[in-house]
């Protein structure tokens, strides 16, 4: 098998979610600050933008347990860009804005004051045909508009508490909600149309200007979704169409109880059957958005964790997965497609195999590097070329939170092995340790390029709601010395 395709050149990129960009609207969107940002990534020297999955939230704004695993979130469209195409005056979004300097993300603001706008807007826009057109090369727009209209008509009651009709999806009443909501349909694949539209623009900026887009695909998808209403049989459902087994992971060093992430597994040999279709469309849609895409949890296509639906995690077992001939089946369908592997906190060796057949890129984290009494397989030095390193990703602490909240024991053998004797100097040393070793990407975090502590902090596992997900960048926090900065250090270690 030819590995070579899989190699990125020697370069750097920005870690920044979407959701984080500057915009006027309380969340980042694709307009003129993106723009701006492709605009000082070039100037920084870097080469690749990664985002966090573009999925619609859920109700604590996380992309990890979305409503779709193809559908972009509708409060990334931007609203001037409608306006200039005549789906909007200015006054129909005045009230819909927030300051551009606020760091939170305002989810509440914008589940009450974005969809009037954007109905309003989809009112307008009178190309029919280009609707339909994008339904039919987007086969799981049609059943993503329909889930959606179903679920606000079921007061948001999740797909499998609906009418028997609508939960196994009757063509009889399917059709009676198409005909009595049409509307609501036409809403929701216009935001779709909308949203591939405007984010199809952007990475065409980005590319132009030599910046690429590494998104990120999540390994499950939610139970209370359209993939899984759509598609039952992809899954691992019992004849009452609940769940007879989800995902998680067993009582380990870190958690007694283990993990409950409660997604539906895959049923895997029905997949294998028709060549992985569901997966391969999956893929190929994110290949339209990204030029590279990062697989969540690598581990999962070697083998999950199943726990029985109501059971607790020491109830589960492991089980193999598609593995191999998964791998195949990509490389096959998609020959052209990029990948990277998350394959952080698993040194199984069948997981290495695994990682080492498919030729993708994985991962390491210097923020486990410094373990003095661990392997130190994370450490810089032993690096192979084939992987990214990240001081921290969105899972992680920044660095100076990191710095200022791990144990002395971890950050005493950081500063030693950097050569460093004030903490303060610890996310710069972060920095150059990332873009000094064999990697072939360095990614690093916006917030560690600003030095920002754990107020800046994307995501902690484990825990909900809070500060989660909400934090973002500032337009001043992107300076021509900071580029400046960022540019020279790239150069150095011949990233640019």
């Amino acid at each position: 098998m030819d590995h070579s395709k899989h190699r990125i050149e020697r370069s750097a990129g920005v870690l920044l979610p979407a959701s984080s960009l500057p915009s006027p609207y309380g969340i980042g969107a694709f307009g003129e600050d993106a723009r701006s940002w492709i605009d000082f990534l070039r100037d920084a020297g870097q080469s690749f933008w990664q985002t966090l999955p573009l999925n619609p939230v859920d109700d604590t704004g996380s992309p990890y347990q979305s409503v779709s695993a193809f559908a972009g979130d509708a409060n990334y469209i931007d609203l001037d860009t409608l306006a200039g195409e005549g789906l909007l005056d200015a006054a129909d979004y005045a009230d819909a804005g927030r300051s551009p300097a606020d760091r939170r993300v305002g989810y509440e603001e914008l589940s009450r004051s974005r969809e009037p706008v954007l109905r309003k807007a989809a009112s307008r826009f009178t190309d029919a045909e280009a609707l339909e057109s994008f339904s039919e090369r987007n086969r799981w727009a049609g059943d993503y508009a329909l889930y959606m209209t179903i679920k606000a008509s079921q007061g948001g009651r999740p797909w499998h508490e609906w009418e028997e009709p609508l939960r196994a999806r009757r063509p009889g009443a399917l059709e009676t909600l198409k005909t009595e909501l049409a509307e609501d349909v036409r809403y929701h694949t216009f935001t779709q149309y909308q949203f591939r539209r405007q984010w199809r623009a952007l990475r065409g900026y980005a590319n132009a200007r030599n910046v690429r887009i590494i998104g990120d695909m999540p390994i499950y998808v939610s139970l209370d979704s359209a993939d899984v209403w759509a598609n039952p049989g992809a899954f691992m459902l019992g004849g009452d169409l609940l769940p007879t087994g989800v995902a998680g992971y067993p009582p380990d060093a870190l958690s007694d109880y283990g993990q409950l992430w409660g997604n539906p597994l895959y049923d895997w040999e029905v997949m294998e059957t028709d060549g992985y279709s569901w997966w391969i469309e999956r893929l190929r849609s994110s290949a339209e958005l990204y030029d590279v895409t990062r697989l969540d949890h690598f581990r999962g296509f070697e083998s999950y964790y199943n726990i029985p639906y109501g059971g607790a995690p020491a109830d589960g077992r492991w089980i193999p997965g598609p593995g191999k001939r998964f791998i195949d089946a990509i490389n096959r369908e998609m020959p052209d497609a990029r990948f990277i592997a998350e394959d952080l906190g698993f040194p199984r060796e069948e997981v290495r195999e695994l990682l080492e057949y498919s030729g993708f890129p994985g991962m390491n984290v210097l923020q486990f590097a410094f373990d003095p009494l661990g392997d130190g397989d994370n450490r810089p030095y032993k690096y192979g070329v084939n992987t990214v390193v990240y001081p921290g990703t969105h899972d992680n602490d920044t660095v100076k939170g990191w710095g200022e909240n791990t144990d002395k024991l971890y950050t005493g053998h950081a500063m030693e092995y950097m050569n460093i004797r004030d903490m303060d100097d610890l996310p710069d040393a972060m920095i150059r340790a990332a873009m000094q070793s064999a990697a072939d990407l360095a990614i690093i975090q916006m917030q560690d390029w600003l030095g920002l502590g754990s107020e800046a902090r994307m995501n902690t596992p484990s825990t909900v709601g809070g500060d989660n997900w909400r934090w973002r960048l500032r337009r001043d926090d992107l300076s021509g010395s900071l580029a400046a900065r960022m540019a020279k250090l790239t150069t150095t270690y011949d990233r640019a």
